[in-house]
């Protein structure tokens, strides 16, 4: 597999507007773990293998279980996930495929039960976020696998 074009080498200014909002998101309050759930979530939906290979690695590094990742795809048939996960992964759903579902009051509902306005609020940018990022990587062709998570490359060095 090739890509088709390496989108660090075009129109930076852009990419490093989406670098400053993972920037915030990683400092927002969220749970990093959740965040990972909710990103891999969206690029299971959207097919997008790098990304998937990205959050895989980056969520196993921050100790995520084998059994979660390979259940998350079904997370409403297993009792692996909390009600606030639970919530989380509802609304990335409704996000995501937000031209078939536009995202119905429920989802919001059982959101704001589970998540704080600003929560919800960043939330949101995290789900609008990993959207963007899987339809680059899809559409540009990035090739999966050769991704390293920052957490584990820390350990390895300390």
């Amino acid at each position: 597999m090739e890509p088709r074009l390496d989108l660090t080498k075009h129109s930076t200014e852009g990419l490093n507007t989406l670098y400053a909002m993972e920037k915030y998101l990683y400092k927002c309050g969220l749970e990093h773990s959740l965040m990972h759930l909710v990103k891999m979530r969206a690029s299971q939906i959207n097919g997008c293998a790098y990304c998937l290979d990205m959050h895989s690695k980056d969520a196993r590094a921050l100790g995520e279980t084998e059994q979660r990742l390979y259940a998350l795809n079904a997370w409403r048939e297993t009792p692996f996930f909390n009600e606030r996960e639970r919530a989380a992964l509802a609304w990335t759903e409704a996000l995501t495929l937000v031209s078939q579902t536009h995202v119905p009051d429920i989802a919001y509902e059982e959101a704001r039960k589970q998540f704080s306005e600003k929560e919800l609020v960043d939330l949101t940018y995290v789900v609008t976020s990993i959207n963007s990022w899987n339809r680059l990587a899809i559409s540009l062709r990035a090739v999966p696998g050769s991704y390293k998570p920052a957490a584990a490359s820390a350990a390895k060095s300390s």
